[in-house]
């Protein structure tokens, strides 16, 4: 089937607020309540495109809200050309730069685009880029937060059984290190010896805290170790990636396709896990990942497992995907979890539909 042609009309952005189940408990930040962004991209020909974003923190949605709703002005009766559309918004933000809230507000608009195409098409989006429908490996990234490291026995075995999950990954940074030593040893026996076990600093250290936390341990069969310095210390990640026998994670916060190819040309890391509102929604993912390809460097997904799961099933060195449910309150039909796989459903697009009585409940003035 031909995909219809389609013309952008406007875009309506709606901030809500959720609380987490079990709160994000980090070196760094502690966050009970969750902020998101639902776009719906009207067209002319009555296809709505879907998508969300989850900017952390609160403030930014009186920002990201006015501006997709700009970029939905901006780009009115233009036709729905991902690949241009990515082009002309950020061109209109060239002055304030192609980083932070303005790469943000862009891959909204492009996921949202996407959707809508696929959906005129009638294909799930994986099979409207050339994949086709199926399961995709999945970690459970739900918490094992800096809690106390007796209460995480009984928190990762809850996690290991929400899906059948063969991955879990759990976050470091405590005040001593014999903390974060103990706690590993406590996930680990609670789980097994063959479960996949990620660790996150979430950029909670200093260059010599970390070099002295990832060597202490550097032996015990992790999967990876995760951005244990702020983001932007490449020459540090250089230094890390070096030294450590484990696996050196990062890309969360790269902004755009040129930072991964800055990254590796650094030698920075060992793996890859771009956000897809920072890298540049669905378009800025397959640019980023036709780098990582090329380079033959594994690539895992950093939140929106839904986008993730269709994006996954196209990237040539696909790796892990970061299951974390905390869409799913405003979302009428989740993507199903099984066996630590998620499953892609056989519906357009990206197969996002708000529950409108539960996005009415958490709506913010």
């Amino acid at each position: 089937m031909a995909t219809p042609s389609l013309t952008l009309r406007g875009i309506t952005a709606r901030p809500i607020l959720l609380k987490l189940k079990r709160p994000v408990v980090a070196r760094i930040a502690t966050l009970a309540d969750w902020p998101m962004i639902l776009i719906d991209l009207h067209t002319e020909e009555g296809i709505t495109g879907r998508a969300y974003l989850e900017p952390y923190a609160t403030q930014s949605l009186k920002y990201l809200v006015p501006a997709l709703h700009d970029l939905g002005q901006l780009l009115k009766g233009h036709k729905l050309a991902p690949l241009e559309l990515y082009a002309a918004a950020r061109r209109s933000l060239h002055f304030v730069g192609y980083q932070g809230l303005a790469m943000i507000a862009v891959s909204g608009l492009d996921m949202a685009a996407w959707d809508a195409l696929a959906r005129a098409a009638e294909m799930p989006l994986c099979r409207f880029l050339g994949g086709s429908v199926g399961p995709v490996k999945s970690y459970n990234s739900n918490g094992l937060w800096l809690s106390k490291p007796e209460t995480l026995v009984d928190e990762a075995i809850a996690l290991r059984e929400e899906g059948g999950f063969a991955g879990l990954k759990l976050r470091m940074g405590r005040t001593q290190v014999r903390e974060d030593l103990r706690a590993l040893e406590a996930i680990r026996g609670a789980v097994g010896k063959d479960m996949a076990l990620m660790v996150d600093f979430n950029q909670g250290l200093h260059l010599g805290e970390a070099l002295q936390r990832c060597h202490a341990i550097d032996d015990l069969g992790l999967e990876w170790i995760e951005e244990p310095i702020v983001y932007d210390n490449l020459d540090g990640y250089r230094q890390l990636a070096a030294e450590l026998k484990t696996p050196l994670q990062i890309g969360e916060n790269f902004y755009g396709p040129r930072d991964v190819h800055m990254a590796l040309q650094r030698q920075a890391c060992d793996f890859i896990m771009p956000d897809f509102m920072r890298i540049g929604g669905i378009t800025g993912w397959m640019r980023a990942a036709a780098i990582a390809g090329a380079a033959g460097i594994p690539v895992s997904t950093h939140l929106y497992p839904e986008v993730a799961a269709h994006v996954m099933r196209v990237t040539e060195t696909a790796h892990w995907l970061e299951w974390q449910d905390w869409a799913d309150p405003i979302l009428q039909q989740p993507y199903a979890i099984k066996d630590g796989m998620l499953h892609i459903p056989e519906r357009p697009g990206l197969g996002l539909d708000w529950d409108e009585t539960a996005v009415k409940a958490h709506l913010m003035q």
